[in-house]
């Protein structure tokens, strides 16, 4: 039989877990804002370059250089912001299932009589 004294502790840790990992998810969810936040002004900045050197461009082989040049840079810039905000994201989503851990491991079919 559970004593209530047990329940109160487990409780207790339970929602002290939940407090702990709702500040990592805030500090993840900040940073993943941030990551968005950086990757559009890099996107705007590097756009407004692009059409400034379009705009200079005199010939069609300069402009074609530099739409070029533009799209791979777009391309490798994506690629690699699309990367560090996955790796937020799945650390986001580690956090916000490590309070269950505890709590499955107490309830396992193996635990409970």
């Amino acid at each position: 039989m559970v004593k209530v004294e047990e329940l109160q502790n487990y409780g207790k840790e339970q929602y002290e877990s939940a407090v702990s990992s709702v500040n990592e998810v805030q500090h993840t969810l900040q940073a993943i804002v941030a990551a968005f936040g950086d990757y559009s002004k890099k996107s705007f900045e590097e756009g407004s370059a692009f059409l400034e050197k379009l705009m200079a461009s005199k010939s069609l082989d300069k402009v074609i250089e530099v739409q070029t040049e533009y799209a791979k840079s777009s391309y490798e810039t994506f690629m690699a912001e699309s990367q560090k905000i996955s790796a937020l994201y799945a650390e986001l989503a580690k956090q916000s299932f490590k309070p269950f851990e505890g709590f499955i491991g107490k309830f396992a079919p193996g635990s409970v009589r």
